[in-house]
């Protein structure tokens, strides 16, 4: 089966990204280059941004670019990126951590679908959404 892994870009910032979700997370970073490790020839003021970094958060791995000088990245509300929590203290601890300095959506709360769930846009504009079903229900 293959996996489909988001790609965000950010305007300049990507190292701070990748630095909060290491802490908020535990994520790994798998990889990391800088523009100006790259072949092509960049403008001075890119060569320190971010070109592509992958991490791992969990079992996903979610990939981050800088945008290059006069590109234009504007965070949106185009996509969410879903955490399925094992447990509720997991999903506690990772709302909280996320969403220091961002919006609360929706708390975490018992939804009519059986799960519980929330939504937050973290404080680089990055929209969440934390899901936990339960235990597995046991066969009678």
């Amino acid at each position: 089966m293959i996996t489909v892994d988001p790609y965000l870009f950010f305007a300049g910032n990507c190292a701070s990204v990748i630095s909060f979700y290491e802490k908020a997370l535990g994520a790994e970073v798998l990889s990391l280059q800088k523009f100006g490790e790259g072949p092509v020839e960049v403008p001075a003021e890119a060569k320190d941004l971010v070109m592509h970094a992958a991490l791992r958060i969990g079992g996903s791995v979610i990939m981050f670019s800088d945008s290059m000088p006069g590109q234009e990245s504007v965070a949106g509300n185009n996509f969410s990126l879903s955490i399925n929590c094992n447990s509720t203290e997991e999903q506690d601890q990772y709302y909280k951590a996320l969403a220091e300095g961002g919006q609360e959506l929706m708390p975490l709360e018992e939804t009519f679908w059986g799960a519980r769930f929330g939504m937050l846009v973290d404080q680089f504009g990055i929209s969440w959404m934390f899901s936990y079903h339960g235990e597995e229900p046991t066969e009678s």
